[in-house]
């Protein structure tokens, strides 16, 4: 699963530090003299990148302490890329690694970007990534996808988010974070609340929000809609592989009034969003102008025929989405060879996304998920909650 985001920074060659993917094992302090020997020859340094290598705990203090005071390194240090460096590594040593590296990480003013996915972090970690989330106000853009959180842990970066939109604003006068990933994470419906409550506290600045692969069900679907509908300048919503059903789908073609200039990504694939909600999300797209929208995926949706011809279709022909590059509607409730088909390949000019894999609709298919819910549930109260979570700060 990509953890890709749109983040770009002219950095010049001589200010990055990459040993990326070269899989070495460093346990001691020995093992780590060359690489800090290395980045001591550097007059200034905007990058580091150890992705894919191995660190224990004492390392990672010898670096996390050159880093704390070094200037060329704290002064300058835009992007830290420290996805998949516990592989083979004790729990102890993750907790206290991490550690080192979030006071380093917060020592570093100019720092914005920081990649920790592919790291078992699980609940151990969780004290150091809330406290080190909710106090690094430069943050722009977080990934943290396959980190094995968990529903409570996910709760509780939910709560650090609100806590730095407080911090940047008190800072800044507004709030600056711009990427959150956190795919692949187990974060299920107990983590909905409070993830919805940061990003509407970071409505003003979010451009991007991945949260795939996290068996998030249709009460938390509707608990993360009430926070992102806020979101007025979301460029990307990537919700794949979490459950939505009916009801979801079309409160969430409801929350999409405020991106209709900013969207560009929206993936729902593998969501289940059925017919009826896949059909609000469309007539959403073909009625309110998104004329910015690149990149559309809705595969596994139970998407019908009929959808097809009489909504998907007309989008395309009359260019309501103008700026479309990428289609995808896989598995779903579609005719095998027929001309909806063949139109849609003509009008991709034989480039739509392998159109090929069809489900079949059954014939005793009930009318909703088991675990749709027969009434809306309440709504969130979003002040009550931040300002709960701000006195518990002070």
């Amino acid at each position: 699963m990509s953890t890709k985001c749109s983040f770009t920074y002219d950095h010049a060659a001589d200010e990055v530090y990459d040993i990326s993917g070269k899989a070495l094992k460093l346990t001691t302090v020995d093992d780590i003299k060359e690489i800090i020997e290395d980045l001591s020859k550097f007059k200034k340094v905007t990058k580091i990148d150890i992705s894919g290598n191995t660190i224990s705990d004492k390392p990672s203090k010898a670096l996390a302490e050159f880093m704390k005071t070094t200037p060329a390194v704290y002064e300058n240090l835009v992007e830290c890329n420290f996805a998949d460096i516990y592989t083979s590594r004790l729990v102890d040593e993750v907790v206290e690694s991490l550690d080192l590296f979030a006071s380093a990480f917060l020592k570093c003013d100019k720092l914005v970007y920081i990649n920790l996915s592919d790291n078992a972090f699980g609940l151990r970690t969780i004290d150091t990534l809330e406290k080190f989330i909710a106090e690094k106000t430069s943050l722009v853009h977080l990934i943290l996808a396959n980190n094995g959180m968990g529903p409570f842990a996910g709760e509780r970066i939910g709560k650090a988010l609100s806590l730095l939109a407080i911090a940047q604003k008190k800072r800044y006068n507004k709030t600056i974070l711009e990427t959150f990933v956190c795919g692949r994470n187990r974060l299920e419906n107990g983590s909905a609340k409070y993830l919805s409550t940061g990003f509407y506290s970071m409505a003003d600045s979010l451009k991007t929000v991945r949260l795939f692969q996290n068996g998030i069900r249709p009460e938390g679907i509707k608990q993360l809609i009430e926070g992102l509908s806020h979101c007025k300048n979301i460029e990307c919503v990537d919700l794949q592989d979490n459950t939505f059903t009916s009801a979801p789908g079309i409160k969430f073609a409801k929350s999409m009034s405020k991106w209709t200039e900013s969207l560009k990504e929206l993936n729902l694939n593998d969501c289940l969003i059925k017919d009826a909600g896949s059909k609000a999300i469309l007539e959403t797209l073909a009625t309110s102008g998104f004329k910015n929208l690149e990149i559309l995926k809705l595969q596994f949706n139970e998407i019908k025929q009929d959808t097809l011809e009489n909504i998907i279709l007309p989008i395309l022909k009359d260019e309501k989405l103008p700026a479309l590059s990428l289609l995808e509607l896989n598995g779903n409730f579609f005719e095998e060879d027929c001309d909806a088909i063949e139109e849609l390949r003509d009008i991709f000019n034989g480039e739509l996304d392998e159109l090929d894999d069809f489900e079949e609709e059954d014939s005793d298919e009930e009318s909703e998920d088991s675990e749709e819910e027969a009434d809306e549930e309440d709504s969130l109260d979003f002040s009550d909650l931040i300002d709960g979570l701000s006195k518990l700060s002070m």
